[in-house]
């Protein structure tokens, strides 16, 4: 038989036992989750027809073997709306070109070696000040990649990896600042007209309406590393007016190895409209199917590349 004063007690306690229990369950749940489903909107289904009809037709290379690819899209920073875009545009690229299989994660713990053996190619969409959460996470993406996989990103995939440098070098620079905002249409050259990569571009510079980088200068590999293959076009006044001094080269994708691992990274993709541009994603396809490995492509760093004439912009 409970006593009164033992009575006064129990329910003295209920309360604060209830609000206990709901502030444990309201920690554990993932800020990410709710941060995401505030920014994230659902794709109607004329954007996703339109994503589709940009996709291309078939892959650029007959696959050598079955792929398979696993997208990231977790932002601990600044979240781009543009991320369900880029999932979209994947999947359908998936579906459509049959060019590789593709699953989608926003958790850490897809970073073991047990998980990460079953694909091909990590992609980082948009991510940004990725965190992982223990050195063995890590250690599994870089080993990953030594081991003769591939890693892509799209445009904030070099917003990441503030405290694992090694990382941050796969990509090849991090983010210091976009003087070319999103609402700027910009022009573009090609450094190397003729590379497999640049194909959707049909050797010709160009001008595009998206939100553009530049890196911090003390962790951009620089053309000594990189294999450049578009660059903003400094010839144009309405680019480098941007900025009042800084670097005269801009560069927007390229491709890199490392160790036996593959490597492709483009800054475009902060606008939705990105991921409606066939030639965007052509160039996406092209990127992903040389980090694979299915796509040969010339890799030698730009620096020893030889004497490669850019095609520039055309003027306005």
């Amino acid at each position: 038989m409970i006593t009164l004063p033992r009575l006064l007690i129990v329910l003295t306690l209920f309360p604060l036992a209830l609000w206990t229990n709901r502030v444990t369950a309201q920690d554990s749940v993932d800020p990410w989750q709710k941060k995401k489903s505030e920014v994230f909107k659902p794709l109607t289904d004329d954007t996703k027809q339109a994503i589709l009809d940009a996709v291309p037709q078939a892959p650029t290379v007959k696959p050598q073997a079955a792929r398979k690819i696993l997208v990231f899209y977790r932002c601990e920073g600044f979240i781009h709306g543009s991320i369900p875009h880029a999932n979209e545009a994947i999947r359908a690229m998936a579906e459509k070109t049959r060019a590789f299989d593709v699953d989608f994660a926003d958790t850490y713990d897809v970073f073991t070696p047990e998980n990460l053996q079953q694909y091909d190619l990590v992609l980082l969409n948009n991510t940004t000040g990725m965190q992982f959460q223990k050195p063995s996470q890590q250690n599994a993406l870089l080993d990953f990649i030594a081991a003769g996989k591939g890693l892509a990103g799209i445009h904030a995939a070099s917003d990441n990896f503030g405290d694992f440098p090694k990382c941050r070098a796969l990509i090849g620079g991090q983010f210091g600042g976009h003087p070319w905002g999103a609402g700027g249409n910009w022009a573009f050259k090609l450094d190397d007209p003729d590379h497999a990569l640049n194909r959707a571009f049909g050797g010709h510079g160009f001008w595009h309406r998206d939100e553009i980088y530049q890196y911090q200068p003390s962790t951009y590999q620089g053309p000594q590393v990189l294999r450049l293959l578009v660059s903003l076009d400094m010839n144009q006044a309405d680019v480098a007016n941007r900025i009042a001094d800084g670097p005269r080269e801009v560069p927007v994708s390229w491709i890199r190895t490392a160790g036996d691992g593959r490597i492709f990274y483009t800054n475009f993709g902060h606008r939705n409209e990105t991921f409606e541009n066939p030639a965007m994603l052509s160039h996406i396809l092209d990127g992903i199917q040389y980090a694979i490995g299915d796509l040969s492509a010339d890799a030698t760093p730009t620096a020893d590349a030889g004497d490669l004439q850019p095609a520039l912009a055309p003027n306005k």
